[in-house]
């Protein structure tokens, strides 16, 4: 993945698209494979904001049966079942475990007959992927970490998982080799009309510090949370806040859905890279889009739910290994309850010809990016049909994963990289591992590990500032290996991974300082790692 500023330059294009989350990766992705000529910009990094604050699942929403969105649910099944196949190494079943406690909000005959029709909405019902009832005691063995007291019985489900971040990455790497020009930390300053038609917008480059005017017959808004700024004046969406909190491992490879007893919310508690995923929070917001916060409130509410039902653990603030929050956009609604808003999408069209998406769910993005581009394709009275469903992945492999996979770990172990951390490459890099296993093969001591504690070896930093389009810190260590949310480090064990970086990327001193400076300012490191290095 190069970044080349140049191509947004001395070329028409047939649609640009602003904003680089998933919605605009499919979008991109979508319309490069139908042969139109694409250009796509973000003001920071893919999947800077809600795209990498997700809860990273990818799942039909169980709890929307509850506010009888079978529609929306079905849909999301229908591409949680595509993905899996697509994808297999982006996306992995992930089963999810319900108790039911005296007293639950939700019983188990009405769990009963939601998971009956999730799994018949999924086209699971009569297969080993439908869901189980189990009694009291086995499921409090299957589970250990809950509380045996009040517990009655549970369930569990099947939905699956990802890592965000990464899943938008490879689409805009997708793009990209289908010949978009896809460029990260390009803003758009200003859309260009003629007779009251738009016509292009003005770009601005903070890595170059220059700007351009890329002109397009088509502008499709993705930018998500950014909408109300770009549009002031139509108030289509309204936003809220969801938190998720990073803690020690309870759990193994299943996950739990829970209720909240403050509010009867759904949340989970999550395994994810070896630790605890514990979301989300959904509050409504009205605060700097630039400075979204993980407030004392989001870590109260989650904290003391989490520890109603864990057994023998009391979760506190210091246990807190990292955290993030994110927003969600939603279609304006009369309900004043956030968790009661529909997460369905919709496509604007403005009177001057600009396309704005509203809305939606990760799982469900590539269908509603589809459409965008079949109105595109209207528009421009071209009649091509979409190429994304069921393609496979651009990282997939082409030969048998299972059997590939297989032969990867058995090369991963040759080079002496950990069982755990080899797993993770095949999830995280897929056909590419090949040029990582180069890699270690010229310097051994790239097999180890970056942080002990964490699946993420040396080659895999290496790998990624080199050949993923990294321009700041934060970028490689938020969203291209999440360690700024999967650890707490001191002065003494970043230093040797600054040191990696900057080798690698050619960055002096004052401007490895300069971005520790910046990745302070966020939050994104604890106190005591701060400074110069």
């Amino acid at each position: 993945m190069k970044r080349d500023f140049s191509k947004l330059t001395g070329q028409p294009f047939d649609v640009l698209i602003c904003g680089g989350g998933i919605y605009g990766a499919w979008t991109a992705y979508d319309a490069a494979l139908r042969g139109l000529k694409v250009a796509l910009v973000d003001q920071g990094d893919w999947a800077f904001a809600t795209s990498s604050a997700s809860s990273k699942l990818i799942h039909g929403g169980l709890r929307y049966l509850e506010s009888l969105d079978f529609k929306l649910v079905k849909k999301s099944l229908y591409e949680r079942r595509m993905l899996l196949k697509a994808a297999p190494h982006r996306v992995w079943p992930l089963r999810f475990g319900i108790p039911v406690f005296s007293g639950s909000r939700l019983n188990g005959f009405r769990l009963e007959i939601g998971l009956t029709l999730y799994d018949y909405l999924a086209g699971t019902l009569c297969s080993g992927q439908a869901h189980h009832r189990f009694n009291r005691s086995v499921f409090a063995e299957h589970f250990p970490c809950l509380k045996p007291v009040s517990l009655k019985n549970g369930f569990t489900y099947l939905d699956a998982q990802t890592d965000d971040a990464r899943f938008t990455l490879e689409l805009i790497d997708g793009a990209l080799s289908a010949g978009a020009a896809c460029l990260n930390y390009c803003k758009v300053t200003e859309f260009l009309e003629n007779d009251g038609q738009i016509c292009g917008a003005k770009v601005h480059s903070s890595i170059e510090d220059q700007s351009v005017n890329v002109f397009a017959r088509q502008i499709v808004n993705t930018t998500g949370q950014w909408l109300s700024q770009i549009q002031p004046e139509q108030a289509w969406c309204r936003l809220t806040k969801g938190v998720h909190l990073i803690l020690p491992k309870v759990l193994e490879n299943e996950a739990l859905l829970l209720t909240a007893q403050a509010d009867g919310r759904v949340f989970f508690m999550i395994p994810w890279y070896g630790l605890t995923l514990l979301g989300t929070t959904d509050t409504p917001y009205s605060g700097d889009l630039e400075q979204v916060n993980v407030e004392m409130d989001d870590i109260e509410y989650l904290l003391t739910e989490a520890n109603r039902v864990l057994k023998s653990i009391n979760w506190k603030k210091s246990d807190i290994i990292g955290s993030y929050a994110g927003l969600r956009v939603l279609k304006q609604s009369a309900k004043t309850t956030p968790s009661a808003v529909s997460r369905d999408w919709e496509l604007k069209i403005s009177g001057n010809g600009l396309l704005t998406s509203i809305g939606g769910k990760f799982t469900s993005a590539r269908e509603d990016a589809a459409q965008i581009v079949n109105t595109v394709c209207n528009n421009l009275h071209r009649n091509e049909p979409c190429q994304t469903n069921g393609r496979p992945f651009p990282w997939l492999p082409e030969t048998d994963y299972d059997l590939w996979s297989a032969n990867m770990l058995a090369d991963a172990k040759a080079l002496h990289i950990d069982d755990d951390s080899a797993g993770w490459l095949i999830k995280r890099h897929a056909k590419r591992l090949p040029l990582i296993f180069e890699l270690i093969a010229n310097a051994p001591n790239l097999a180890k590990r970056i942080i002990p504690s964490l699946p993420f070896i040396a080659a895999d930093l290496v790998f990624c500032a080199r050949h993923e389009m990294v321009m700041h810190l934060d970028d490689l260590l938020r969203r291209r290996i999440p360690l700024f949310i999967l650890a707490k480090m001191s002065a003494s064990e970043l230093k040797p991974i600054t040191d990696i970086i900057a080798m690698t990327l050619k960055w002096d001193a004052d401007k490895l300082n300069a971005e520790l400076a910046i990745c302070s300012r966020k939050g994104l490191f604890s106190k005591e790692s701060q400074g110069k290095l």
